[in-house]
């Protein structure tokens, strides 16, 4: 048997639940033979005051960098400037923190390059580390974060003198997923996807001390990190983050 082969084989019939909506990552797993369920667990919503936002996106041209700590605020900013009738200017250079970021920011502006990713570490420390021969005094940045983002990039960035406004694109709040979970631990759960800290978050409060039994399988060290303060037992670590480096991941695991 070759090794894909028995990397495929080895999916086959893990009941896999994956915590947020993630079409790429459930057709991997149904191909695989993997028994899959989507249940997200959170929900992206505007911020609460869109102002801030506004007012940077208003202005976006004055800025030199706009930086990217997830999928999820490239989302939010690209369907914003759309509501708005704006487009991304020139002259702003983007930065991301991992393949998935950088992949939701070349769909949403074909054509964009985006100039700074870590090359190894996909978390805010990397990041700042990547931006740090680029981005120095005095120069712009904009940080369109969630409404739970950590402070590290913007503290990082602002030591080494950049003026970084950092705004609220979207605010993450728990779904109304219990129901589903709890039908899904009934039933038996190989692991748990997990692609940020507040999926883990909900989870943890969804499912309580019985979900600490199941096996996570996270897209990154920052998620693996709130997995183990969550008391899971962190089973695989895609690498990269994205829906293939996931598979990659647990047929690894699983192997």
């Amino acid at each position: 048997m070759s090794g894909t082969g028995a990397a495929e084989d080895s999916l086959r019939g893990r009941r896999v639940l994956v915590t947020r909506h993630w079409p790429e990552l459930m057709t991997g797993l149904a191909s695989r033979g993997a028994i899959a369920s989507e249940v997200p667990l959170i929900e992206l919503r505007p911020p609460s005051d869109p102002r801030p936002l506004d007012a940077a996106l208003g202005d976006l041209g004055r800025y030199d960098w706009m930086v990217f700590t997830s999928a999820h605020a490239v989302e939010a900013i690209a369907a914003r400037l759309k509501a708005l009738g704006a487009s991304l200017p020139s002259n702003v250079s983007l930065a991301s923190v991992g393949p998935a970021t950088t992949a939701a920011a070349q769909a949403a502006w074909p054509g964009v390059r985006v100039e700074i990713e870590p090359a190894t570490e996909f978390r805010g420390a990397g990041l700042v580390s990547a931006l740090a021969p680029a981005v120095g005094k005095g120069q712009r940045v904009l940080l369109p974060v969630s409404d739970r983002a950590a402070e590290t990039v913007s503290r990082g960035l602002t030591a080494r003198g950049a003026l970084v406004d950092r705004v609220v694109a979207y605010r993450t709040v728990s779904a109304d997923g219990g129901q589903a979970l709890a039908q899904m631990m009934r039933d038996g759960v190989d692991a748990a996807v997990f692609a940020s800290p507040s999926a883990v978050e909900a989870f943890a409060a969804f499912a309580g001390a019985d979900g600490r039994t199941v096996p996570a399988a996270v897209i990154g060290p920052t998620t693996a990190e709130a997995a183990r303060a969550a008391g899971l037992t962190v089973l695989a670590i895609a690498e990269p983050s994205t829906a293939e480096g996931m598979l990659t991941a647990l047929a690894a695991a699983w192997r």
